[in-house]
């Protein structure tokens, strides 16, 4: 049987983020991708220009329409527009108890624009630990969740460690913005009744095409526990397919900003 992965996220008008990565993430992994649509974003390669919520009451239908008839096998999450969106699809998911839920902040865009807030940082600390299977915050994200600065990699473990603890989960801090020419991505991760540490390091790739990064590794690892990899596979194997997707997007001129990756690389799972 296909492994089926819904996203609950915002809709990306240009295609490059949210709910339109996450469906080409889940087909290139060979996949079944549904979704539970959280917002409406007007937004280009340039920015966002627009949001507007999806109400309550359609997104816990469109969760239990896939839930009672199609069936998960894993979870991502993106944007939750405002607290009450988290609380709602916390309390949809602590029903179902899907396997595996990867919980990517979705707080603040590319381009700078601010996509929930610190009071939502506030509710998703409250609705989803011990809930989450994995989280995966960039390093404004953390920021935000912890209410303090995470600037380099010092930074990144320390939050990595205590956004593990504070939330009963692994949390994957991404590196992506950080300066030079070295990417590390930290893990911690529950083994064994301890935490475990475990750094990826791999090289910045050059290219302005950088825009659904984060939507695209957070469904890709849903995409590697959808198929029941040990979570150390399933971030590694994510790296790698995200990596791929930015060197086949290095030439593409889609927008005037920064563009969306090539999901369709050939790197696919066997």
């Amino acid at each position: 049987m296909v492994f089926r992965v819904l996203s609950i996220a915002g809709s990306d008008s240009g295609g490059g983020a949210g709910i339109q990565a996450d469906l080409k993430t889940i087909t290139a992994y060979g996949g079944h991708g549904m979704t539970a649509v959280t917002a409406i974003t007007a937004q280009n390669t340039l920015g966002v220009t627009g949001i507007q919520a999806v109400d309550t009451a359609i997104i816990v239908q469109q969760m239990e329409a896939v839930f009672d008839d199609i069936g998960v096998d894993a979870v991502k999450i993106g944007m939750l527009a405002s607290p009450e969106i988290v609380y709602t699809v916390a309390d949809v998911l602590k029903r179902y108890r899907p396997k595996h839920i990867v919980l990517d902040p979705v707080l603040i865009a590319t381009s700078g624009a601010s996509l929930g807030g610190s009071d939502t940082g506030r509710a998703i600390i409250d609705a989803f630990t011990g809930l989450a299977t994995v989280i995966t915050p960039n390093l404004f994200e953390a920021g935000v969740l912890l209410e303090r600065n995470v600037a380099d990699v010092a930074d990144m473990q320390a939050a990595a460690r205590d956004l593990a603890m504070q939330m009963s989960a692994a949390v994957l801090v991404k590196g992506g913005h950080l300066l030079g020419q070295e990417i590390v991505d930290q893990l911690v991760y529950p083994q064994n009744d301890q935490w475990q540490e475990l750094s990826y390091c791999h090289p910045k790739i050059q290219t302005n095409n950088t825009h659904g990064t984060g939507c695209t590794l957070s469904t890709a690892i849903a995409c590697e526990l959808a198929q029941n990899r040990s979570l150390n596979d399933a971030v590694g194997g994510a790296i790698e397919y995200l990596q791929g997707a930015l060197t086949a997007a290095k030439d593409l001129k889609l927008g005037q900003g920064p563009g969306c990756l090539w999901h369709m690389h050939p790197h696919l799972k066997a």
